[in-house]
């Protein structure tokens, strides 16, 4: 049913006449009329009925007149949220991944819960090349990725990343082995050239990383053990059956047996972005998660910048 033609029902239960009705609208009463005429045929029930020289509305008039207040103001809810306006109000699909989501995405989440109430958000769990799977398939809204420095992510077209923060680089080690705390160097890595190394079962940037930096120190590194779970790798450490590369927040809670040696311009640093489907940054529910979880990254993330770069309208997210 068009728009118009709900509006002018609307007024003339309002305003009673046609008279009344083209007074406002500065439309004709023949045209008024007209639109009426095609609505009642859209509808497929009588809408009015004369009443002497005026016209009043049927009970089916009356009934989807008041449907009609209902559908013309979600309309206008509807344009005003697409335009910014207003209160955000919907529901954001956030894939994250699991060393960012106690630290960040729930502090986060408890924020935007107090400041924005109308929106929902349900989290996804995966490592970025799903998360960029889903957001390019419409099943997430919003992601939060990674990338090493070492070992730059090709992003597929249609995706725009938004810069959150970086996170430094450890080499987890067993505490009986006497490491340092102090920044590693390439000659006390080469002399882990025999050690065990721990690396994830997807073999992907983290097994570049690993073995960009051993190269660069002068060997390859033997990858022995294919662990997820962090808590697992760090038992494994701890006990002594290898060594591994861990980022700042993967690292905490600290274990009892693990020294965390700060592997420095080793390793570079771990960037973390905000990832969505271009064109989707202008809307409200989105920038308001946005924003959140830039506030929350502040607290535990370096070289994080509140202030976000604009979105492709030019506003700031």
């Amino acid at each position: 049913m068009d728009l118009t033609r709900l509006r002018l029902l609307v007024e003339l239960r309002r305003l009673g006449t046609m008279t009344a009705v083209s007074e406002v609208t500065g439309m004709g009463t023949s045209a008024i009329s007209k639109h009426l005429a095609v609505l009642e045929r859209e509808a497929g029930v009588r809408l009015l009925a004369p009443d002497g020289r005026r016209v009043r509305l049927t009970p089916a008039g009356r009934r989807l007149a008041e449907h009609a207040v209902d559908i013309l103001g979600r309309v206008e809810a509807a344009r005003a949220e697409m335009a910014g306006e207003g209160a955000p109000v919907g529901r954001i699909d956030l894939v994250t991944f699991v060393s960012m989501t106690v630290p960040v995405v729930l502090p986060a989440l408890e924020r935007l819960r107090r400041e924005h109430p109308g929106v929902e958000v349900r989290l996804i769990e995966h490592e970025p090349d799903q998360a960029l799977d889903l957001l390019l398939g419409g099943e997430a809204d919003l992601g939060l990725i990674y990338e090493y420095s070492l070992v730059p992510r090709r992003v597929p077209e249609g995706i725009t990343l938004r810069p959150v923060g970086t996170e430094p680089l450890f080499l987890a080690q067993s505490a009986a082995t006497g490491a340092g705390r102090r920044t590693m160097t390439r000659e006390r890595l080469r002399a882990l050239a025999d050690a065990p190394w721990i690396a994830n079962s997807r073999d992907s940037d983290e097994d570049e990383l690993v073995r960009r930096m051993c190269a660069a120190a002068g060997f390859r590194p033997d990858i022995r053990h294919r662990i997820d779970t962090l808590e697992a790798v760090s038992a494994i450490v701890a006990a002594g059956w290898g060594v591994g590369l861990l980022p700042k927040l993967a690292a905490a809670p600290r274990r009892r047996g693990v020294v965390h040696t700060p592997l420095g311009g080793l390793a570079g640093v771990r960037r973390i972005y905000l990832a969505g489907r271009s064109g989707a940054w202008a809307w409200l529910p989105l920038r308001a998660v946005a924003r959140q979880i830039r506030r929350a990254a502040c607290e535990v993330l370096d070289d994080v910048d509140v202030a976000a770069p604009p979105t492709e309208d030019g506003e700031a997210l």
